[in-house]
């Protein structure tokens, strides 16, 4: 596929588990699915307004395991901006996103220029092991923003795609597109799935 420059490329990285895909089927679909289903890697297209004209914000959905080092790297030096997920029911998680950050910091030099979200999942869970404030300090600690949110009750999904490209400085990338655009969308959604026998 060949690569084009109005690509706005984000990636999701956790552990295994921690609800990257749920997070991302939310964003990109309105879906939640309970089962978990193991990723390699899936990617997902959504149309964004970019410095007054439309791209794609490309969403890679990345592995929760450790097997696919040379893909990881990859992803790291194509992404534009990076997600990365934990779960506040899991602790370990949270400590699984060290050598990921390190990682994008090798690979991508000065990250001070590079948006990225610390996010705390599963924001709905009673069986917490994260706090909130300590997921705000680590963040702080890595200087990149940080939100909870709720794949399951579709909280803070949306603005957490929203506030990662706000983030962005070098152009200016939104989820809104302009109205005229925004309704062909909608069409199109809304006729997709639809067969009509002639």
């Amino acid at each position: 596929m060949p690569e084009q420059s109005n690509d706005y490329r984000v990636v999701v990285f956790g552990a295994a588990g921690v609800g990257k895909s749920s997070l991302v089927l939310r964003f990109v679909r309105g879906t939640f699915r309970e089962t978990y289903i193991p990723t390699i890697e899936d990617t997902y297209r959504q149309v964004i307004s970019c410095d007054k004209s439309i791209c794609t914000l490309q969403i890679t959905d990345t592995t929760g395991s450790h097997q696919f080092p040379a893909m990881q790297r990859l992803s790291i030096s194509k992404g534009h901006a990076f997600i990365l997920v934990y779960s506040v029911t899991s602790r370990q998680s949270m400590e699984d996103l060290q050598p990921i950050f390190e990682q994008i910091c090798q690979i991508k030099g000065d990250i001070q220029k590079i948006p990225i979200m610390l996010v705390g999942n599963k924001s709905d869970e009673t069986q917490r092991e994260v706090d909130a404030s300590e997921g705000q300090a680590l963040a702080s600690k890595w200087k990149c923003s940080f939100m909870e949110t709720s794949a399951k009750m579709n909280y803070n999904v949306q603005e957490l795609f929203q506030e990662l490209l706000n983030l962005e400085k070098r152009r200016t990338v939104s989820l809104q597109v302009d109205g005229k655009k925004s309704k062909q969308q909608k069409k199109k959604d809304k006729l997709q799935g639809k067969c009509s026998v002639m």
